[in-house]
């Protein structure tokens, strides 16, 4: 480890005790549990800094994907890149449990939910892989990763019970295998595991907590299976549990940060005392001898049904609080940064938990149709590619900031912490981290010329509210020393033939930043530079403008003075020529890596010979610079395949133009194309025949949550029926003293319920919100000695979370809780259930087990391509028509894309909202939409929010025919119909991505058993 001399003047060279006293010949030691294990590999090590890959420092600064919210394996590449192109060199991934093992014993990883694609896209991308296999993962996925035949396990979940850990043997060891064949050691992705305890930071009274026997054997799971990556934990909360040395300790101690919160009603709203500026001490009791890591934090924001959408969670988790709240981690010397989410996707298929809607968005830097619009992502790409470009940070001493309000500045109102090294970094913000001040200041820094006063050269500089900067001293660019600088830097490089580096600043902020031993320096760009010359040092003195300046020193010095906004349009792009690393990492002195003005979005760079080839996506016509990484004397420059005209200065800029050329293309108009339609809730007709529905003949349940309350189980998971619609139907002959009933159903929040008696509409649940369950009394009208069929549909939103250890709240169960039939006995109604077809012996391998629920259209796979639909009832208008009673009716087009190849086209599903100005006026229905089988959208009219479903090119076939199906439930008496149904194209962005090859489309077959 080195330190600056500042730090060595003051005598304190006994903080020298680092990276290189850890190091034998060379390489790092790795850094085991003695007491448990020996190293099972020597790739992946880690000291109390960072971790190694191959002997190199890495910086793991990563966001969060999960593969299966976005079931198009082909895009995966696509999401990698965005990623990638942010400067990040790594992704955390979960798998879902529930998607792969929808049938105990019953492991299937094929198709969508393969995960060798997404080990190569990464592999191809440059993206080093945290695996997270769970296997509970709460994730905000139904169940929080659990299957669903969970609820029927006499067991305690999240325990030591045997029965537990029997019931996740079979997933553990298959997805181990999997993973393990991609990890580095054999030539993969993958450098790091996460211990399986997810979210294991708090439980009920009385349950044993912590449990080093069961974080014992979940770990020993995963390396049965062949996991020798080193294990890292996320605690929910730095509560300091299961760190190295402690019984059953992870390598890597690791916790999670969500300071704002989910309140996306109130964008603008920072609490007080909500930054944490405790982590580090807590680290350093819990877990000096490992890097400090922060696993999980906040990227954005889940949304709830009712909520307000995710722009508002894009706006409260915005690039005002990137800076700050990033910047703060950053101040601790976190060195493996994972940021959840980063991209989010979609709850297609009900696998979303019951808390939240279709669209999995997060409010995240890529948006759920990967667009990389939001200046958050362009935010995220600058703090991102400065650490990446420095790499004393890595070794930086971050010093405790209890006295930080006014250090270094002598204003209270300001706080600034540093961390201290060979280079010195110094994180600013205001003492009040919420203020929207703006405040001016002077601050004094610790230099190799001592303590220096900026800036020197007159004016002040100034803090806006809600920002935070980073401020360096003694930074080596090259072969430079930048004795200081209050601009913060966004990347440097150093090539054979010069040395560029990029600074920016906030607009029309004051900025000074010196070089030693740097000689003259002039201006050749823009103006309005202030120089001057001081004590061996060049100054460089300006205020930042939409102008660009540039300041050449000693000829080959390039030193790029932005503004933020500008700045946003650079990127720096490696390529894979790092014989020990390929393109992982994000060295500052490789030569071949670029920097590049390129506007919307630049994917790969690659070289050979005189030779540059740039991909990348434009959204305008967009002007490139290339201002460092060209060959000298470039002789050829393609954009996504094509030549470029351009022009090459004396210093090697290479300038030229991609032409956007607007796509032509039409969009079919669903009003138009046709519809048929078939009644989908036959159940309620007095002629159907329910023979081959479920009979609800337990008299007992292994559902250890709640105990039953009817004379027979209607729990639908006892029978199999863990995800989408179900159905019941409650057989009893009357003696005509049975006035009402009385039932209390569960479905998780937002859930709807509608009773029909022999065909006769009875009422419905609505749904609220935040309710899991109601309570509804309908009156009955009978005759005595007369059968009666009470037919029940009832709306499973989701299994519930489970975060709690020993809550169960996985458990809770769906279906009919209890009933009370007036005047008669429980046991006066037999009953009957049914929800996808044949349960969790699932149809449709390909789109797996939560894709359908119990419709009668979906158990007969109406929902699939080329289902029968020519004896159907015609409908000009489809959903538009509606119903004109309570009932359910199933809807289906067909329909050919032509989208222009190029151009990466989002095509969204809307469904306009009616005019009633709140969701308790709104008329209550729900609509599921099929697109080409796969279920993407579950629309709630009269709870909300969402309203426009995206639908990813490769589930749309933007090339042929699709086919599109709707479900309508009418809850009220009356019917109801869609306002509006029609399909949006979003933005048109002109990509080099390529083409996308469709996911698995298997149709419709008639289905044996189908009822």
């Amino acid at each position: 480890m080195f330190f600056s001399k500042a730090l060595k003047a003051a005598g304190l060279l006994c903080l020298a005790i680092g990276a290189d006293a850890l190091t034998m010949g060379g390489k790092p030691n790795v850094m085991i549990k003695p007491y448990k294990r020996a190293p099972l590999q020597d790739i992946v090590t880690w000291d109390e800094h960072s971790i190694f890959v191959h002997g190199e420092r890495v910086l793991f600064y990563s966001g969060e994907f999960h593969p299966f919210r976005l079931p198009v394996p082909s895009l995966w590449l696509d999401v990698f890149q965005k990623i990638k192109a942010l400067g990040y060199s790594g992704v955390s991934f979960y798998t879902d449990w529930a998607l792969l093992e929808g049938k105990p014993g019953d492991f299937s990883a094929e198709g969508v939910f393969a995960l060798e694609p997404f080990f190569a896209a990464a592999k191809e991308a440059g993206i080093y892989l945290l695996a997270r296999p769970g296997p509970y993962i709460n994730a905000e996925a139904s169940g929080g990763g659990f299957p669903g035949w969970l609820q029927r396990l006499p067991a305690l979940l999240r325990t030591a019970d045997p029965l537990y850990l029997n019931a996740s043997n079979n997933y553990a060891h298959n997805i181990a295998e999997i993973i393990a064949k991609a990890q580095i050691t054999n030539g993969g992705p993958v450098i790091l595991g996460k211990s399986s305890v997810r979210k294991y930071s708090q439980a009920v009274s009385g349950v044993k907590f912590p449990d080093p026997v069961y974080f014992g054997a979940v770990e020993d799971q995963l390396r049965d299976g062949g996991i020798v990556m080193p294990f890292i934990s996320n605690d929910a909360y730095p509560h300091g549990y299961f760190t190295p040395g402690s019984p059953s300790g992870v390598d890597i101690y690791g916790h999670d940060g969500y300071p704002l919160g989910f309140d996306c009603a109130h964008p603008n709203t920072w609490p007080d005392n909500a930054l944490p500026t405790y982590y580090r001490t807590l680290h350093e009791e819990q877990s000096p001898s490992t890097p400090y890591a922060i696993v999980e934090f906040q990227g954005g924001s889940f949304d709830p049904w009712g909520g307000l959408g995710f722009a508002q969670c894009a706006e409260l988790l915005n690039p005002q609080f990137e800076r700050v709240f990033y910047k703060n981690d950053f101040s601790f010397g976190v060195t493996i940064f994972n940021i959840y989410m980063t991209y989010g996707g979609t709850n297609w298929g009900n696998l979303g938990h019951p808390g939240g809607y279709t669209s999995y968005d997060y409010g995240a830097v890529i948006t759920e149709d990967r667009l990389v619009t939001r200046e958050k992502y362009s935010e995220a790409k600058l703090e991102a590619n400065f650490l990446q470009a420095s790499p004393a940070y890595l070794t930086a001493i971050p010093q405790n900031n209890t006295d930080a309000n006014g250090s270094y500045t002598g204003n209270s109102a300001l706080a600034v912490t540093a961390l201290l090294g060979e280079t010195n970094f110094f994180v600013i913000r205001h003492a009040a981290y919420n203020s929207n001040d703006s405040t001016s200041y002077h601050i004094t820094l610790p230099t190799s010329q001592g303590n220096i006063t900026i800036p020197q050269l007159g004016g002040t500089l100034t803090l806006h509210g809600r920002d935070s900067k980073i401020h360096v001293t003694d930074y080596s660019v090259g072969a430079y020393n930048l004795l200081y600088s209050t601009a913060e830097i966004f990347t440097w490089k150093e090539y054979a033939s010069k040395t560029v580096l990029v600074v920016y600043g906030g607009p029309n902020e004051e900025h000074e930043l010196a070089f030693t031993a740097c000689g003259r320096a002039q201006t050749i760009e823009g103006s309005g530079v202030k120089v001057a010359y001081k004590n061996g040092a060049t100054i460089i003195n300006y205020e930042t403008s939409a102008t660009r300046r540039i300041v050449q020193l000693e000829n080959n010095l390039y030193v790029y003075l932005l503004d933020r906004n500008s700045a946003y349009d650079y990127w720096v792009i490696d390529l894979p020529s790092n014989a020990v690393s390929s393109n992982f990492t994000n060295s500052t002195v490789d030569s071949s890596a670029a920097i590049v003005k390129a506007g919307y979005l630049l994917r790969t760079v690659e070289t050979s010979g005189n030779t540059i080839a740039l991909t990348g996506d434009v959204n305008a016509t967009t002007a490139v610079e290339i201002i460092g990484g060209a060959p000298n004397h470039l002789s050829k420059l393609t954009w996504n395949g094509q030549n470029l005209r351009f022009k090459q200065s004396r210093n090697g800029v290479v300038t030229s133009t991609v032409k956007y050329t607007a796509p032509k293309y039409s969009i079919p108009d669903l009003s138009t194309i046709g519809w048929k339609t078939i009644d989908s809730l036959p159940e309620i007709q007095s002629t159907y025949d329910d023979s081959a529905w479920t009979v609800a003949s337990l008299t007992y349940s292994n559902n250890t949550i709640r105990n039953l309350t009817t004379p027979t189980s209607l729990y639908a998971s006892d029978y199999g029926y863990n995800t989408g619609s179900l159905l019941y139907r409650g057989h009893f002959t009357a003696t005509g003293s049975e006035s009402s009933i009385y039932m209390e159903t569960q479905g998780g929040s937002a859930f709807g319920m509608s009773a029909w008696l022999n065909g006769t509409f009875l009422g419905s649940f609505r749904g609220i919100a935040a309710d899991s369950n109601g309570n509804t009394t309908f009156s009955l009208d009978v005759a005595s000695g007369k059968s009666y069929v009470l037919t029940v549909l009832i709306d499973n939103m989701g299994l519930d979370e489970d975060g709690t250890v020993g809550a169960e709240t996985m458990k809770n169960p769906r279906g009919i809780l209890t009933y009370r039939l007036a005047g008669r006995e429980q046991s006066a109604i037999t009953w009957k259930l049914t929800g996808n077809l044949h349960g969790e012996n699932y149809e449709d391998r390909t789109r797996g087990p939560l894709n359908e629920g119990g419709l009668y259209a979906e158990r007969q796979g109406y929902h699939l391509p080329g289902a029968p639909t020519q004896n159907w009832t015609s409908s000009s208008l489809g959903p538009m028509d509606g119903i004109t009673q309570p009932g359910v009716a199933f809807y289906s087009t067909s329909f050919a894309l032509d989208m222009p190849s190029g151009y990466d086209i989002p095509i969204a599903i809307s469904l306009s909202n009616a005019t009633a100005t709140t969701t308790s006026e709104a008329t209550a229905y729900r609509c599921l939409i099929f697109v080409n089988g796969y279920q993407f959208g579950k629309y709630v009219h009269n709870i909300g929010p969402q309203d426009t479903f995206p639908v990813p090119e490769g589930i749309w076939n933007y090339h042929g025919d699709n086919y599109l199906a709707v479900s309508l439930w009418a809850l009220e008496a009356g019917g109801t119909k869609v306002a509006n149904l029609s399909l949006v194209a979003g933005p048109e962005i002109q990509s080099g991505y390529g083409p996308v090859a469709l996911s698995p489309m298997t149709g419709w077959s008639k289905r044996a058993g189908a009822y």
